[in-house]
């Protein structure tokens, strides 16, 4: 296992997750105002609702599809009775249709954003590197299907979730179980892992302000009073 390996696999994932959280932290306390999502409705509205709605729901899904699939330990599939061919063909549709919706919908968006004179004048450089770096994981991710396919014993898949949770974990050895892994799911973690890089520098924080929307769901009603 060479020194790449090791930084990639190994101890990049903390910088990663150091960089996302301590920036995000920062950004909020440093430039309250530049935490939104920058809508460009009023810009132009082409193709944005659908664009818009396919690539959040593809996107959603496979991160929350990513985040039980990988962090749920074994021994909790086997008791289950889930086998890991049965994991990985599951992993593979469910993957694949939220890729692809998510893929459809961000492509709707990088043409909308890339043709219209209007909106292409206010897409600044950030932009246009979380849409392209996005667009390229996302295309990664659907090409792992095809190697999947080629071996659906899940043994590849077993590493995978292996080192996923050595890494949550916080144990040093999680690098080594995916030595052997195919380049397209490497190469697909590495853009996965930069996503949480770049992601408090650009529009992307916005998401958090979603999640932390669940918490008006117990607030209490608003009471609003006709003037007398």
């Amino acid at each position: 296992m060479d020194y790449l390996h090791q930084f990639v696999f190994g101890i990049y994932p903390y910088i990663a997750l150091s960089i996302f959280l301590l920036g995000s932290l920062m950004r909020f306390e440093r430039e309250q105002y530049s935490w939104k999502s920058e809508s460009s409705q009023l810009v132009y509205r082409g193709n944005l609702r659908l664009g818009n709605i396919l690539f959040h729901v593809g996107v959603l899904g496979l991160f929350f599809g990513h985040l039980v699939g990988l962090l749920t330990p074994l021994s909790v599939w086997e008791a289950l009775g889930v086998t890991h061919s049965f994991k990985q063909v599951f992993a593979m549709t469910a993957g694949g249709i939220m890729g692809s919706l998510g893929l459809v919908g961000l492509l709707i968006l990088l043409h909308r954003r890339l043709t219209s004179e209007r909106l292409a004048a206010n897409t600044t450089w950030r932009d246009k590197l979380v849409l392209l770096w996005l667009l390229a994981t996302l295309v990664l991710g659907l090409c792992t299907i095809a190697v999947s396919a080629q071996h659906l014993d899940g043994h590849e898949m077993v590493l995978l979730m292996t080192w996923a949770q050595h890494v949550v974990t916080f144990r040093g050895d999680a690098a080594q179980y995916i030595v052997a892994a195919s380049p397209v799911f490497k190469l697909h973690l590495f853009m996965g892992m930069s996503v949480f890089v770049i992601f408090p520098f650009t529009r992307l924080v916005h998401v958090w302000s979603g999640f932390g929307a669940l918490a008006y769901l117990g607030r209490a009603w608003q009471l609003v009073r006709p003037r007398a």
